[in-house]
């Protein structure tokens, strides 16, 4: 059984921009890292970025999961496993 998913990506038919209304700008933001995080994309993309962007990626993303998740949600949502 998978335990990751990407619908929104699949079934999300309305602006992909940001600045309209919060709403449209969030459904980007998910449009946007979905497209990024396709695998065939992804494995093309880490093979030309330098240190310092991958060091720039990893800490925008730690630091964005440690302000807006507690511990129990970062290791059921973003680690997916049985952590108390």
């Amino acid at each position: 059984m998978k335990k990751h998913s990407h619908n929104h990506i699949e079934t999300y038919d309305g602006l992909a921009g940001l600045g309209l209304d919060r709403e449209t700008d969030e459904n980007t933001i998910i449009y946007y890292l979905q497209k990024f995080s396709d695998d065939t994309l992804i494995n093309k993309l880490v093979k030309r970025l330098s240190e310092d962007e991958i060091e720039e990626i990893f800490s925008l993303l730690t630091r964005l999961l440690k302000k807006h998740l507690t511990d129990s949600e970062y290791h059921t949502l973003f680690l997916k496993d049985n952590h108390p």
